[in-house]
């Protein structure tokens, strides 16, 4: 999955920043670590949207001089999940309950710092009443 950044070249400056999550800025001055900062910010910043229990918008489409800047597909589920959770007001502690285990399990599968089994995301959806759907 990606995200659509600018990479704004100002007299070998790089400012790197995102339309849908206008938090993830970031900097640099070489063109061939620009995309790895690009990538660190934007994990950050879907990080602080955990953490402050706010939705995540979704990624839209490309415009012209955006690159796209991956996210891991792990992570994007995490996403999905969580904003699902925030529509229909279910806590970690609810949502354990649905799934019938515990809340350090759930609480694994919401951390994007662990990677998680698609098949555990796919369970914690349908325990809320939505089904993940993958296409290509």
């Amino acid at each position: 999955m990606y995200y659509y950044a600018n990479f704004d070249n100002n007299d070998g400056n790089i400012t790197i920043t995102f339309r849908d999550i206008p938090e993830a800025v970031t900097f640099s001055s070489d063109e061939k670590i620009a995309m790895a900062m690009a990538e660190e910010a934007l994990f950050s910043a879907i990080e602080i949207y955990f953490m402050q229990g706010w939705k995540i918008p979704q990624p839209t489409p490309r415009q012209e001089n955006e690159q796209a800047v991956y996210i891991s597909d792990c992570v994007y589920s995490k996403i999905l999940l969580h904003n699902k959770m925030l529509v229909k007001k279910v806590s970690p502690t609810l949502l354990a309950r649905k799934m019938r285990t515990n809340i350090s399990e759930v609480n694994r599968i919401l951390d994007i710092h662990q990677k998680t089994q698609i098949d555990s995301i796919s369970k914690a959806l349908t325990a809320i009443g939505y089904t993940l759907k993958i296409s290509a």
